[in-house]
């Protein structure tokens, strides 16, 4: 291994901080290189929003299901995907003059998913800078939830869209790392849908592997246990309510 396989190898998942502040060089350091993280057409396709009020973060804990670490974060940064700064630009710039019919197109779905990627490309190269720093994370995805009044608290125009906050600090303490199970992941040339006894495999060793948040039965296997605590969850349907808002304030609609 080099020093840069090293640091991606124990990047983990970092929810109990010491008090030790992050300081301004560390946090221009980590900034300086995430701004180099790739982009489309190098358009810069995020914002990032600072989180120092100590009320917002407060606030935050309980939008974003009650995660009470995020309070004592020393440092909070909410990744938007965006156009509206594009949108403006280009009314500034007044492409209405060489539109077709004069009139330039509004920001569609295709432009969401290239904004999401920026931001989220970002927001890995901030993670595996502040690691390199010695410095933790979490990635919280709640911020898509709570539609309604995340715009309100972040004052976000129409053509953007929280598609993820990060929680940085120094961890308080070691912890084992969660296993990542690889089986299947890599295909070759075109997807291959696993078989039954593929599908078996894989459930008996995930559940060998990692118990998700220290799930036990009544669930019969791994699978239940993540249909329960995820996909059926109740966070999981405000989420997709929310981000049903989201794609129609995108949208105009």
């Amino acid at each position: 291994m080099n020093p840069t396989l090293e640091i991606l190898d124990r990047r983990q998942s970092t929810r109990v901080y010491t008090p030790t502040p992050i300081t301004d060089a560390e946090k221009n350091a980590i900034l300086s290189a995430t701004f180099r993280a790739p982009t489309g057409g190098n358009m810069m396709l995020y914002t990032i929003i600072d989180v120092v009020d100590q009320a917002l973060k407060d606030r935050l804990v309980v939008t974003c299901d009650d995660q009470s670490f995020i309070a004592k974060a020393p440092w909070v940064l909410v990744f938007v995907a965006h156009f509206q700064k594009w949108v403006d630009l280009f009314e500034y710039a007044d492409v209405a003059s060489i539109a077709d019919g004069g009139q330039p197109r509004k920001p569609g779905v295709g432009d969401l998913m290239l904004a999401c990627s920026d931001a989220l490309i970002a927001a890995q190269s901030a993670v595996i800078a502040a690691e390199s720093l010695g410095i933790g994370s979490c990635y919280i995805g709640d911020i898509l939830e709570n539609a309604e009044e995340h715009i309100a608290m972040f004052d976000l125009p129409p053509h953007t869209l929280p598609i993820a906050m990060l929680c940085f600090g120094r961890a308080a303490a070691e912890r084992p790392r969660v296993p990542r199970h690889t089986a299947y992941m890599v295909h070759t040339d075109r997807y291959q849908r696993l078989t039954e006894s593929d599908l078996a495999g894989v459930l008996a060793e995930l559940e060998a592997e990692y118990t998700p948040h220290g799930h036990k039965p009544p669930v019969a296997n791994y699978g239940q246990a993540i249909y329960q605590r995820k996909y059926a969850s109740d966070f999981m349907a405000e989420m997709n309510r929310s981000v049903e808002v989201w794609l129609e304030r995108w949208q105009g609609r």
